[in-house]
């Protein structure tokens, strides 16, 4: 494990957890790498002049006037979301619908938070009406426009709906946000049951924010003010998980797998001969989780080498080369002992099956929605037993809202005969959701 970030900085640090040892002739390599930043008081000093920028995206089709709690928790929820703003914060309020509106401070700019712009856009959420069609898309545009012209460091927006994107081509969305991505990150959420949830949670994982269910409106506050205070503590961004191998060594996957499962192996960037980056997004007091993957040479018993070395990157300044913040290195070592090769390092196994676990669940719905009884039976109980094995309690509980468990340790679930939409569509939604590691 290695550090370099300066005393000003955010400190970084990167530890390797893996079982180096192979069989002879064998060749898959795994770790989980342990990434945790931990902010200086320079650094959040820095962050209180105005280095985040904001802009909050409220769904005001007409579907938001029914009930009419939605509409009107989406306004308090977006008012106390602007009083969590520190001052010196960037901002903006955007109303989305078959097109997006500025609804706060407009003319095609960012406001700077203090007590009178504050007061002013929260007048301005008094305007904010029901009315027209869901083109998210053109939400996300907006913002992108909006933040772009923003020197901030942290550069976010927050998303709710309560629809399905019916009037917007599904590949528009895509376009969008494959060309937001790396430009700001974005949380997502969905208010009530009738909005989808792979659409939430793909705008979510494309801008590597979070997604959830805010099945009830009169909770939109609490979870919007959450949300903001998050962002606020947030500070850096763009940091770049670079993984170099060795000639002949080739990268299976790479998955954050921790606070949630997030594939982002299809999101390499090439950087330089046999090196290549993977985003992280944004960061604050905070540790994640990644498990990497790689396929090594066969070697004879008694060889080792280098399989990978894993180092966190920090843009630099245009025309400067982006600044190393820690490093750790990923080992293969051929052995003919036996127990050593076939041990399990713990944290592998802990998040191989915190994967499996999301599957296990995404998987079991969409069995169940296809009135696949059996397949969903088995899926669902395979997703009891693993969530009750790692000690998953808070996904255990949103499992036991679907299935009657009869064996937690065994699998052994029956399928409710009747689940309340806002059960199923929080098991979905959460299913990503991970624990970490018990560690002794």
């Amino acid at each position: 494990m290695a550090n370099f970030a300066k005393p000003s900085a955010p400190r970084f640090s990167v530890e390797v957890y893996q079982n180096e040892f192979l069989p002879e002739g064998g060749r898959d390599v795994h770790a989980i790498v342990t990434v945790t930043s931990t902010g200086g008081a320079a650094t959040r000093a820095a962050a209180a002049q105005g280095s985040a920028a904001v802009v909050v995206m409220v769904d005001c089709s007409g579907s938001m006037e029914y009930p009419p709690d939605k509409m009107r928790g989406a306004r308090e929820a977006t008012a106390a979301a602007i009083d969590t703003l520190r001052d010196g914060t960037a901002f903006a309020v955007i109303a989305g619908t078959h097109v997006a509106k500025e609804v706060y401070p407009g003319q095609g700019r960012l406001a700077v938070a203090d007590p009178a712009t504050r007061a002013q856009a929260k007048e301005a959420l008094r305007g904010l009406g029901a009315g027209g069609g869901t083109a998210i898309g053109t939400w996300l545009r907006l913002a992108d426009g909006l933040l772009r012209g923003s020197s901030a460091v942290i550069r976010h927006g927050i998303l709710l709906t309560d629809g399905r994107n019916e009037h917007e081509d599904p590949a528009v969305l895509r376009a969008t946000l494959d060309a937001c991505s790396g430009r700001f990150t974005c949380d997502a959420r969905g208010v009530g049951t009738d909005w989808e949830v792979k659409e939430v949670t793909g705008i979510a994982s494309a801008l590597l924010g979070t997604a959830d269910i805010v099945a009830d409106p009169a909770h939109l506050t609490e979870d919007f003010t959450l949300m903001m205070e998050n962002v606020m503590g947030k500070e850096v961004a763009d940091v770049a998980l670079r993984l170099w191998t060795p000639v002949g060594v080739e990268i299976q996957y790479v998955k954050q797998v921790a606070p949630t499962v997030q594939d982002l192996s299809d999101r390499r960037t090439e950087a330089g001969p046999r090196a290549g980056d993977y985003p992280t997004g944004s960061w604050g007091d905070e540790s994640r989780e990644y498990h990497v993957c790689v396929r090594v040479p066969a070697a004879s018993v008694g060889q080792e080498m280098l399989a990978a070395r894993a180092t966190l990157l920090l843009p630099g300044a245009p025309g400067e080369p982006p600044a190393t913040l820690a490093q750790g290195l990923v080992r293969a070592v051929w052995t003919d002992d036996l127990a050593a090769s076939t041990a399990i390092n713990p944290q592998v196994a802990h998040y191989t099956g915190q994967a499996e676990l999301a599957k296990a669940i995404q998987q079991g719905l969409e069995a169940r929605k296809l009135g696949d009884v059996d397949g969903a039976t088995a899926k669902l109980g395979r997703a009891v037993q693993l969530a009750s094995a790692s000690g998953n309690a808070d996904t255990a509980k949103l499992l036991a809202k679907v299935v009657d468990v009869v064996d937690a340790a065994a699998g052994t679930v029956r399928l409710k005969a009747k689940v309340a939409d806002a059960d199923e569509m929080t098991l979905e939604t959460r299913s990503i959701q991970t624990v970490r590691v018990k560690k002794s």
